[in-house]
């Protein structure tokens, strides 16, 4: 990508970030829980809380990049701060996150987390300085590539994610992603309410794009597709909604609400047909050097 590009690009992604969460926290707050966590949950079974499903999904995250041994963590796109604060709690030093939205950040600054830094930054112009233990990465995959990107640029745009991680990671770390993706419905099927009204200039990979964009660089340690988990969320947030719909109006108009409502109704039912997936993947660098041939036994 050229500067130009890169450029063109982390601005149009803050527009898009701007348009949907400068509908204000207090709209947020009446629907999701309490720790604002706004993406996939990880309900357990019939009963679960969608608070206590949140927290497991945070400590999937958590566990899956070894963070009980991390010193330094990197949220890349790290929303009101429910990651950082759970790290914070169980002994990260330095947790990180990155954000594109101003109330989010104020939001994670007035949390006051020991150790915890917030920077409103694309990761497309993040200098970080040092390397990180671990990295994970909920709900922002997603917006990386347009609907005008062709697979390749999107690829392309992947892989350079994927190369600036592997460039922050320290030996040993590992990458923690989490990403709604194309299941079985094709790009030019998606619905163009959503591309328009909710998630502006923001296009879904495939599970094929991330594997070519990793190749070489990241081995696959676990991958799992879990979009029943997030019909369930959004059913959840809907109910919710619902349940304060009169509150929601007064803050935002009828307007606002009744299109949140269609977006998540609609959501529920894409994740629910296969439409879409959620993709949770752990990578791993590939170790160099460590295959010296010879002659050992078996």
């Amino acid at each position: 990508m050229t500067t130009t590009t890169t450029a063109a690009r982390a601005e149009s992604a803050a527009a898009a970030v701007r348009h949907h969460y400068d509908v204000g926290n207090a709209f947020y707050a009446l629907w999701l829980d309490p720790s604002l966590t706004y993406s996939c949950a990880m309900p357990s079974g019939p009963g679960d809380t969608l608070e206590a499903a949140q927290q497991r999904k945070l400590s999937y995250h958590l566990d899956a990049v070894r963070a009980h041994e991390a010193t330094d963590l990197l949220d890349i796109g790290c929303g009101w701060g429910a990651l950082l604060a759970v790290a914070a709690s169980e002994g990260v030093a330095r947790p990180t996150g990155l954000t594109l939205a101003e109330e989010q950040a104020a939001h994670v600054r007035a949390l006051d987390l020991p150790g915890t830094e917030v920077a409103v930054r694309n990761w497309l112009h993040y200098e970080p300085g040092r390397r990180f233990d671990g990295i994970v990465s909920i709900g922002a995959f997603e917006h990386f590539a347009t609907p005008e990107d062709s697979p390749a640029a999107k690829i392309a745009i992947y892989r350079a994610f994927f190369e600036r991680c592997l460039d922050w990671l320290r030996p040993g770390g590992a990458l923690s992603l989490q990403t709604i993706a194309y299941a079985n419905m094709r790009r030019d099927q998606a619905n163009s309410f959503i591309q328009r009204e909710i998630f502006p200039a923001a296009d879904l990979p495939t599970l094929a794009e991330i594997a070519a964009a990793a190749d070489g660089l990241f081995e696959v340690r676990a991958v799992r597709n879990d979009r029943l988990d997030y019909a369930w969320t959004c059913e959840q947030w809907a109910a919710r909604l619902r349940a304060r719909r009169a509150e929601a109006v007064a803050l935002v108009g009828p307007e606002v609400t009744e299109r949140y409502e269609r977006y998540l109704r609609l959501s529920a039912l894409g994740f629910r047909m296969g439409k879409i997936g959620l993709l949770r993947i752990v990578l791993e660098p590939y170790r160099s050097g460590w295959f010296t041939g010879g002659g050992g036994g078996r």
